[in-house]
């Protein structure tokens, strides 16, 4: 089962906001697909919220559009910033990147983003999105969530 980021945010809005928030600390985040042998790659990456989705851009035949051509299979993670992870927790989202062939919609990111041309782009289906944070500096806390059902939170000294 998969949803949009417009479904994960009405289903659990705390929670996305929160993700959000994370990945808009940075502007470069950490990608990782799979290589046409099925081993992983982990790429550089900008990501935009917009209009209810997770946009995934990138240059014309990148190694990692690639991948995703071949498998849509992703993992997403925030940049964790310089030493420790920040207040807001590391971050990770996995999904499957379809690619926007529509020229209107494609037209519209590039009017908002302003990206080099040409670019692929890529709409998400999220299959997981998960938290990971210390709260009180004596829990180790993550939250996980997945299309369909409630956020799961576990806690742990």
């Amino acid at each position: 089962m998969t949803a949009d980021w417009a479904a994960f945010t009405a289903a659990e809005p705390d929670f996305a906001k929160r993700v959000e928030e994370r990945f808009g600390a940075f502007t470069h985040h950490t990608l990782a697909t799979l290589r046409k042998d099925g081993s992983p790659r982990t790429s550089g990456l900008e990501v935009r919220f917009l209009n209810g989705q997770l946009w995934l851009g990138m240059m014309p035949d990148s190694l990692k559009a690639l991948d995703l051509f071949r498998d849509a299979r992703f993992a997403l993670q925030a940049n964790p910033g310089e030493g420790q992870s920040l207040g807001g927790g590391d971050v990770r989202i996995s999904g499957r990147a379809i690619e926007v062939v529509d020229a209107e919609t494609k037209a519209g990111y590039g009017e908002e983003v302003e990206p080099p041309e040409p670019f692929h782009l890529f709409r998400t289906e999220l299959t997981e999105v998960v938290r990971t944070y210390v709260e009180d500096d004596k829990y180790l806390v993550v939250q996980v969530w997945k299309p369909g059902e409630p956020v799961r939170t576990l806690k742990r000294t």
